[in-house]
């Protein structure tokens, strides 16, 4: 009786119990590898080279697989567009001043999502004052460039039903 299904399912739980600390969502493609290799051998496939063939192909189709849906999934918006993150996602969110407009560029603070930028008042904008929202217009180097906003929008109404609108 073949006896080698052991190591492989020993390996592919090692690999699977392993990806729980891990960040790279990969082992967990090569422990079911390996637990498809187990399976093999339990199934009568003895030799090893072929199982190690299973393995592989296993293992690396599932993890080409899933970077690829995962790019896919990840790097599109609903519309269609490209993901914006960091400074390009910047332009349209909102912030507070944190800090009044000094000297003669108007320079004051703004903190959007957490983080304090370097903020100037956008062309035709006066100058800022602590406690305004405002909106970032645009990003230009490691500074933005801001426009007050008088009402949030109301982000929360399109998602309510209509009776709890009306209510």
């Amino acid at each position: 009786m073949n006896w080698l299904w052991i190591p492989w399912l020993i390996l592919g739980l090692v690999l699977i119990v392993a990806e729980v600390f891990s960040s790279g969502f990969v082992l967990l493609w090569f422990g079911i590898g390996a637990l498809a290799a187990a399976l093999a051998d339990m199934a009568g496939v003895t030799s090893l080279p072929l199982q190690f063939l299973i393995f592989a192909v296993i293992s690396i189709g599932l993890t080409a697989a899933s970077r690829t849906i995962f790019v896919n999934y990840f790097s599109r918006e609903k519309s269609g567009g490209d993901l914006k993150t960091g400074f390009e996602g910047m332009p349209g969110k909102v912030g507070i001043v944190v800090s009044s407009s000094r000297g003669a560029m108007h320079e004051g603070a703004v903190k959007v999502f957490g983080s304090t930028w370097t903020a100037y008042p956008a062309e035709g904008e006066e100058p800022l004052e602590a406690g305004d929202r405002v909106q970032v217009d645009r990003v230009q180097g490691a500074s933005i460039y801001v426009r007050r906003v008088d009402q949030l929008p109301d982000w929360r109404a399109k998602e309510l039903p209509e009776k709890t609108k009306s209510a």
